[in-house]
């Protein structure tokens, strides 16, 4: 059974973040850390009470193709409207659409809880989110008007389509056609890999899609972005015909067996009506918004299903007794969870989740003072950090979370690779996640190419100079913190030099920085997650030197840091050394020898 770490996600926000630089914001004036506890516990009540119990059966029963429509596992259709009731649809979305306007960084703290509670489910809304945001910047306000209330309500829900059999990652073979009709268009081709792309949640779904109009040029200057209704829309805002779009099959995968994920098919009639968003050959550049507000989401589902999965090892490690684990004080047959080894996988779980948990909240945060801080060079300093942070809580996350869900396994021994324990669906689950949304080696390539190289280090060196101050200015002085301050400073270090090495690469063959981009990325991420986990300590050893009664909690922070210095943050020398000779190795290698 799943329980919400609603301890843990308020450490981050009231100690780690704190609410005064977001009360700052005139968009979030009203804010409070009273607020978002009051948010976090209802959002924990649905999680565990509605989602939760759906788990399971949603990975036995799946999402049904039939001719008529996807139909969504027993008890989904309930579990949304449900959801669409208690306003969540709404959390994140401006009010001038209905929205609540939630801080960023609280949504992606529910975000977390739905992920981990129900995956499967949390997909759906996650989609309709980035849609809604894209529509915010880009749509225009009939467009805005019409469609943004019922999908901030929760009434509509909406979709992303780039993706094509022939085009993958590679947006510039994008087929699909848009021929002008009058003040819309039709469209024709197929999608592929479209998340909720059919459903029985709602009457509606808002498809964005990327298409090229008539006559357009070539690659991905010629894509544009075109809302193509489920239903079409009357004046009025009633429901009118159904449109030429329709889900031809879906597809039968590894995991998140409730999420269906369908192909997509426009315009085998007379095409599909669509309206175009923004200007034309724009679409890539719109549907940027959409995938990065996706990429944050993805890789917070990293963490969060390695939080579900290290509850379930943890459950199973204090109740299953097997042999007498090498300890003074034992006298017989202890629970696993006293054995050494057993420990050290606990403890790799529980130290890295902590940290990535802190890492992508602390990115949520950058990108709410990049939208909404009054001072404009806060708000371009902050939406930096925020971008340069994506990519490393997209690849590291979900990277991790693979990690950690087969540890989970692990920790289970035998029993772990049998479905009655439930320990393997986390792991099937979450195994997508370093693939959608752009794969590992797309963030690697986007945080070297764009976020380093663009700059020449700057947004990084800024972060290094204030992760530098930060660790500087910490008070504690419990050894066990020295501990972790110390190696974090030497990976910072570590960090530093490789970037150098990096920008000299890029500067000579880029070849040779993208061959190495991928441990770079992890190197990034390992340095940020012992950053935050330092702070956390640091943080966790003066309340109880204050005399603060949640001794365990607190005593578990310094754990989590000393752990991740010691055992995880020394693969950032060994990812450095990649980065300084491993490039040759990858390069000099004919494909033909593969």
């Amino acid at each position: 059974m799943y329980r919400a770490p609603l301890k843990d996600l308020r450490f981050v926000l009231h100690e780690l973040i704190g609410e005064s630089s977001l009360q700052a914001c005139p968009a979030h004036g009203e804010y409070s850390l009273e607020i978002a506890d009051a948010i976090l516990e209802e959002a924990a009540k649905f999680a565990e009470t509605v989602l939760d119990p759906l788990y399971k059966s949603g990975d036995r029963d799946g999402a049904r193709w039939t001719p008529e429509g996807v139909i969504g596992a027993p008890g989904f259709k309930a579990a949304y409207q449900q959801y669409a009731e208690g306003g969540w649809p709404s959390l994140r979305a401006s009010p001038h659409f209905g929205g609540q306007g939630v801080p960023n960084v609280v949504g992606t703290a529910v975000e977390e809880i739905w992920a981990a509670s129900n995956l499967a489910f949390k997909l759906c809304p996650m989609l309709t989110q980035g849609a809604i945001e894209a529509l915010e910047h880009y749509g225009s306000d009939a467009q805005k008007a019409q469609y943004l209330p019922k999908m901030v309500s929760g009434e509509w829900t909406g979709t992303m389509n780039l993706t094509e059999p022939q085009a993958g990652s590679d947006l510039a073979a994008i087929r699909t056609r848009a021929t002008p009709e009058g003040d819309r268009y039709r469209i024709f081709g197929q999608k592929i890999f479209i998340t909720y792309g059919d459903h029985d949640f709602t009457p509606n779904t808002i498809h964005l899609v990327l298409a090229r109009i008539d006559g357009a040029p070539p690659g991905v200057k010629g894509i544009s972005m075109f809302i193509v209704p489920k239903v079409l829309v009357n004046a009025d805002g009633s429901l009118g015909e159904r449109n030429d779009a329709h889900c031809i099959s879906i597809e039968h995968k590894l995991g998140i067996h409730a999420s269906p994920t369908c192909v997509m098919a426009f315009g085998q009639k007379d095409g599909a009506i669509g309206y175009l968003v923004g200007e034309p050959n724009r679409g890539l550049e719109y549907m940027f918004v959409m995938m990065n507000a996706a990429r944050l989401s993805v890789g917070l589902e990293g963490y969060a299903v390695a939080d579900r999965a290290y509850q379930q090892a943890l459950d199973w490690a204090r109740t299953r007794v097997q042999g007498k684990p090498p300890v003074a004080a034992a006298q017989g047959p202890l629970p696993i969870a006293h054995h050494p080894d057993v420990k050290r996988m606990l403890l790799t779980m529980k130290s890295q989740t902590e940290a990535l948990r802190a890492v992508a909240l602390y990115t949520a945060w950058q990108l709410d003072l990049g939208a909404h801080h009054p001072d404009p060079a806060v708000r371009a300093a902050a939406q930096a950090r925020g971008d340069l942070l994506i990519p490393i809580v997209k690849g590291c996350s979900t990277e991790a979370g693979i990690e950690l869900a087969s540890l989970g396994i692990q920790v289970h021994g035998g029993m772990g690779f049998v479905e009655e324990t439930g320990a393997a669906q986390p792991y099937r689950d979450v195994r997508i996640t370093t693939i959608y949304e752009g794969t590992t080696g797309i963030q690697s390539n986007d945080f070297v190419g764009r976020k380093i190289g663009r700059d020449r280090g700057q947004a990084l060196a800024s972060l290094v100079q204030d992760m530098r101050g930060e660790l500087a200015a910490l008070t504690a002085t419990q050894p066990r913190v020295a501990i972790a301050r110390a190696a974090t400073l030497d990976a910072i270090s570590a960090l530093e030099s490789a970037t150098q090495k990096l920008l000299a690469a890029l500067a000579e063959d880029p070849a040779r920085a993208f061959a190495v981009s991928v441990p770079f990325l992890r190197l990034a991420g390992h340095v940020c997650a012992a950053w935050q986990l330092t702070k956390s300590a640091d943080i966790a050893a003066r309340r109880l030197a204050e005399g603060d009664p949640d001794v365990d909690f607190l005593r578990g922070k310094i754990a989590s840091a000393e752990f991740h210095a010691t055992h995880v943050l020394p693969q950032a020398h060994g990812l450095a050394r990649v980065i300084d000779s491993g490039a040759a190795s990858v390069l000099d290698v004919d494909p033909a020898c593969l």
